[in-house]
């Protein structure tokens, strides 16, 4: 099972990857992840991406491509994997595109978790507010700026990867905010169908 997960910030992504991991015995693939790890392992793509975040630069589209190039080769990987985080551009989806024929491989499913993005900023004001209320630290990713300056950058440079994989009858959505039991059967049913 190969698939990538769609969906601005808060919508859910994480939740549901991990309940895919536990079902398909797949790992879940995210790019920052992978790099901090190549970095720290200190391959040759992994030196390329420190030095460039050392720099204070963003890590390019090639060395992205080549940690998770070097990452579907991990024993981990055989069964599956869902990318999450990736891709991000278009370029990046062709890119995988190509990786993946390369290795002969294919993806499954494209999933996105659609959310109305006004109910989306209210439901993540409302669990910082709720984690305030309990005396628990705010996530910095539910910081409400952070989190409108995340969606800005999600709508600006990553919704546009929605339209590539639909114009390939790759993409299925999912109405991301429906009960998270309810997303998951929706999602189990796309596979379902995808196998």
């Amino acid at each position: 099972m190969r698939l990538v997960l769609l969906g601005p910030p808060g919508a859910g992504k994480g939740t549901q990857a991990q309940r895919l991991v536990t079902r398909h015995n797949i790992v879940q693939l995210s790019t920052g992840d992978m790099l901090r790890a190549a970095v720290a392992a200190g391959t040759p793509v992994g030196l390329k991406a420190k030095a460039v975040m050392e720099a204070g630069g963003l890590v390019s589209d090639e060395i992205v491509i080549g940690i998770i190039a070097e990452r579907l080769t991990a024993p981990d990987a055989r069964n599956g994997f869902i990318l999450d985080g990736f891709p991000r551009t278009v370029a990046q989806a062709e890119a995988l595109d190509k990786l993946l024929a390369e290795k002969g491989m294919g993806l499954d499913a494209v999933i996105e978790l659609v959310v109305d993005q006004e109910k989306l900023v209210a439901r993540i004001l409302n669990r910082a507010a709720e984690a305030k209320a309990n005396g628990e630290p705010v996530r910095k990713d539910d910081d409400p700026e952070v989190f409108k300056s995340r969606l800005e950058a999600y709508n600006r440079d990553t919704a546009v990867v929605s339209p590539y994989y639909s114009a390939r009858g790759q993409l299925r959505q999912i109405d991301g905010m429906a009960a998270v039991d309810d997303v998951t059967s929706a999602i189990n049913g796309v596979l379902a169908k995808a196998a």
